[in-house]
């Protein structure tokens, strides 16, 4: 039996061992989702406290449960930093992160060392599919020779796939199983067995022609959140400046129908997809002689909203008379987004950083990061401060970064000094309160 049919055996009746590489907020709900469904799963990691932390039956990410977990030590699911035993596995999955470089182009170099380090232990009948987000060209132009170094060829010995992670942390409303699945294989067997594999363990999978295709369009669908966040930050500005509320400006014009979806201002972009995606794009485009006005101008809006934030606070100052060197200022919300414990790129850094240039005694409050993370551009020594009735008083001003559901917005905007509302949640009436 040749290594398609042989493959299309396994995924069909869920024999094949399903190997997740990456076991983040993209990978460990992939490896929930296929033993969930009965596939043999071994999940890699090189981040040692995440693998003892899930060997132990504890989730590393807080918005997932220890007790999805503990399913999974049935005897059924390995986890592992032995990348060795990727050899056993039938299907890779790679969910590795694709951030920045230090001079903000696009770095791959988790993928292609995880491709060096994998060299040896490719075997026929193996499919590969990759789901971290990238330019267009990442699978045919980076993974593919990775793949085929050796005498394995990729559509006949090996199979390769690209399949973009469309996850949302803390979403309720959507899950792995429930979020439509884009997908395209190297060739037409790639594809046939990258449909199987995923339409296993998710309702709707979505074929398109090409990797290409599917790279580009997980960049589109982020890119257009991010044009929009931006257009709704400079809408902001504008609104602010002629005296208008701009939540009630979204509320109304979300009464029509058709044709407008409703984006919210708040402190900048967060996350690993919205402020790093355009610039993947913008990379490439420039690769190819073309100029993404239109995506640069956004990013650059959504780059600026932390100085807005922290001149907001430094206006209310002046006009006191008073200046924000040696203020003490709590960011409330170091995550990117309520109820999730990701401060990946998260505008709360930024906005802590300018407070520090101008010479205020910075602090932070954030229930799901207790301590401020390693990061490749930011470094405070600090962690999670309680909004208690004792600490709100020692400061001269808090700033509402994220509206977490833990935060009791009543009760510190009740006690504080002073509170500035990123978010559009807080009582303005109260004079203690200002808006961004």
């Amino acid at each position: 039996m040749n290594s398609h049919k042989s493959l299309l055996n396994l995924l069909n009746n869920k024999s094949a061992r399903v190997g997740i590489i990456g076991l983040g907020y993209v990978g460990l709900p992939l490896l929930l989702r296929f033993h969930e469904v009965g596939f043999e799963v071994t999940g890699f990691d090189n981040h040692e406290p995440t693998v003892s932390m899930l060997q132990k039956g504890k989730s590393p990410i807080r918005h997932i449960k220890n007790e999805a977990i503990n399913s999974i030590n049935d005897g059924k699911t390995l986890i592992t930093s032995d990348i060795s035993l990727s050899k056993a596995c039938d299907v890779l999955i790679v969910c590795l992160p694709t951030p920045l470089d230090k001079e903000d182009k696009p770095d791959l170099s988790y993928i292609i060392d995880l491709l060096k380090n994998l060299k040896e232990h490719f075997r026929k009948g193996q499919l590969i599919s990759l789901e971290s987000t990238t330019y267009p060209g990442t699978t045919e132009d980076v993974v593919l020779p990775a793949l085929e170094e050796g005498k394995l060829k990729v559509g006949c010995d090996l199979f390769l796939s690209y399949s973009p992670e469309r996850e949302d942390p803390g979403n309720k409303d959507f899950t792995t199983k429930t979020i439509p699945k884009l997908c395209s294989g190297y060739t037409e067997s790639c594809s046939e067995l990258a449909k199987i594999l995923y339409g296993s363990i998710v309702d709707e999978v979505i074929m398109v022609s090409s990797p290409k295709v599917a790279e580009m369009s997980k960049l589109l669908e982020n890119i257009y959140r991010a044009v929009n966040v931006g257009l709704i930050n400079e809408m902001r500005v504008i609104a602010s400046a002629l005296d208008i509320d701009i939540y009630e400006v979204i509320n109304a014009a979300s009464t029509k129908p058709f044709g407008f979806n409703p984006y919210f201002p708040g402190p900048g972009l967060g996350g690993h997809c919205l402020p790093i995606d355009p610039i993947y794009l913008s990379w490439k485009a420039s690769q190819v002689g073309v100029e993404s006005r239109f995506i640069q101008l956004a990013a650059e809006v959504n780059r600026d909203v932390p100085n807005q934030v922290v001149n907001c606070l430094k206006d209310h100052f002046n006009v006191e008379g008073l200046e924000l060197t040696n203020k003490k200022i709590l960011v409330a919300g170091l995550a990117y987004k309520k109820n999730i414990d990701d401060a990946r790129e998260s505008p709360s850094y930024e906005i802590l950083r300018i407070l520090d240039n101008f010479g205020a005694e910075v602090s932070y409050s954030d229930p799901y990061i207790l301590k401020f993370p390693e990061t490749r551009k930011y470094k405070f020594d600090l962690e999670h401060v309680e909004l208690n009735e004792e600490n709100i008083e020692l400061y001269d001003a808090i700033i509402l970064a994220t509206d977490h559901d833990d935060f009791d917005l009543e009760f510190i905007q009740s006690r504080c000094k002073l509170l500035l509302d990123t978010r559009g949640v807080c009582n303005y009436s109260l004079a203690n309160v200002i808006r961004l």
